[in-house]
């Protein structure tokens, strides 16, 4: 291979022609000739013993030229862009510009990283907004402890069924004295006050005693999902089978002791109170960072090559068929679920990937601006972090994961606690607690229907 020409070409690419010599070219060009004669028919010949000079004369000198071609790009291409120092961010577009008694010559427009510029990334105006804790959000967790701790009483006598129960239902529904289809289930366990069923028929299923037989008459709502049903009013012949109580452990000392390391309610709450905190801040900080990058993307000037934003969109798409895969799935099974394919799942990707590119460039700008570096101890504090995360030991993390691409992560971070370290605005503020007030509580619409309510609970 040699280099024969580099120049700048449009949009962050580079243009390069480099050759291949003419006994390189010749001999890959028979390689492939014994790869393919096996499956070249010619008259007169066994299958596979037609010479090479036959075969092109019936069609074309140049028939085994592509495939030869194929086979030599990625060795002599590589070559090529090393020997003219350039570090391509996505796939080259490739073309021949001749084939002759000199060998083969090729040009590749190769993209690179754009030029960027970036001022005004320190002193940006953005605040960070953590959320106080709300004592319904204590009460909530409190609840969730309490409903893992509770147990199930089944009723044996005349005590009717209450909000909160699980009622086991026979039902059936009708509209203008015709039955439906869909609209029966038999014993179906439905916990009163879940939201399963059509506005209205929870509560009145509530106040009925076992084997109490009642009309439940309750209208579907008019945007219900099955057109023949919605806006229309029905009647539910039900019958109740059996009721389950849910008793929930008092909120005391004993509950705090059953359900962690604490002696006393008031320290177990103290508890939840600080990791509701955690939680808030955490967020907050995500959504502080989400801002910077935010405003450093609009800052940002670059001519960024539609091939970065190419390659991050496959990133993107390798990264979730992995996931998937972790969870027992493919992107086949996925896509037979969905109705979505390869194309449109590309298309929905690609606005977070052109965001990643961006969010990337302009960091690297912000460290290339501050002259940022990496020392050895930070370097060796990613190993092992790398190493932790994926449960594997150190050294084989170094011999598997570029230095130079471990250093750009580690510089890009600290490029973004300098934005941070920054930033105009003060980095904690909180917002005013709202007083209460109590608000209707709009339950949204669920299927009627024996199968499609099973599917809801």
């Amino acid at each position: 291979m040699k280099l024969l020409k580099q120049e700048q070409g449009e949009k962050s690419t580079i243009k390069i022609e480099f050759s291949v010599e003419k006994a390189v070219f010749d001999a890959a060009v028979d390689k492939v000739y014994r790869r393919q004669v096996k499956k070249i028919n010619v008259p007169g010949f066994r299958a596979g013993k037609a010479p090479r000079a036959i075969i092109e004369k019936m069609y074309g000198s140049g028939v085994f030229y592509e495939d030869a071609i194929n086979d030599l790009i990625p060795e002599n291409y590589t070559a090529a862009v090393k020997e003219a120092g350039i570090d391509p961010v996505g796939q080259p577009e490739i073309d021949i510009v001749s084939i002759d008694e000199n060998g083969l010559v090729l040009s590749a427009i190769v993209p690179v990283k754009p030029e960027c510029k970036l001022e005004g990334y320190k002193g940006l105006d953005i605040a960070k907004v953590v959320e106080p804790v709300k004592d319904e959000e204590i009460e909530n967790e409190l609840k969730t402890v309490r409903e893992r701790q509770s147990r199930e009483i089944e009723v044996e006598d005349e005590t009717p069924a209450a909000m909160g129960d699980v009622a086991k239902i026979d039902f059936e529904g009708f509209i203008d004295g015709v039955a439906f289809e869909g609209g029966k289930g038999e014993n179906y366990s439905l916990k009163l006050g879940s939201g399963s069923f059509i506005p209205g028929f929870e509560e009145q299923v509530a106040g009925h005693k076992i084997g109490d037989e009642f009309d439940v008459n309750v209208p579907f709502p008019a945007d219900y999902h099955a057109e023949e049903l919605a806006g229309k009013e029905a009647c539910f012949k039900c019958k109740v089978n059996a009721i389950t109580k849910i008793e929930l452990p008092e909120l005391d000392d004993d509950f705090a002791k059953d359900v962690s390391e604490f002696d006393t309610i008031d320290e177990y709450k103290a508890d939840l109170k600080a990791k509701i905190e955690k939680r808030h801040e955490n967020a907050a900080n995500a959504e502080f960072e989400e801002k910077i990058i935010d405003a450093l993307i609009e800052k940002l000037e670059a001519d960024i090559p539609e091939a970065m934003f190419e390659a991050e969109t496959e990133n993107f798409v390798r990264d979730y068929d992995n996931r998937l895969r972790q969870s027992g799935l493919d992107l086949k099974t996925y896509f037979q679920y969905t109705g979505l394919d390869l194309a449109k799942l590309r298309e929905q990707m690609r606005p977070q990937a052109e965001k990643q590119v961006k969010a990337r460039l302009a960091l690297e700008t912000v460290a290339k601006a501050e002259a940022i570096e990496v020392t050895e101890e930070e370097l060796a504090a990613e190993y092992e972090l790398i190493a932790t995360t994926y449960n594997i030991d150190k050294e084989q993390v170094k011999s598997m994961v570029d230095e130079a691409m471990v250093k750009a992560d580690v510089s890009v971070r600290k490029a973004m606690q300098v934005v941070k370290d920054n930033v105009k605005a003060p980095k904690k503020a909180s917002k005013p607690r709202k007083k209460k007030v109590a608000e209707p509580v709009a339950e949204e619409a669920a299927p009627v229907a024996a199968e499609e309510a099973k599917t809801e609970e």
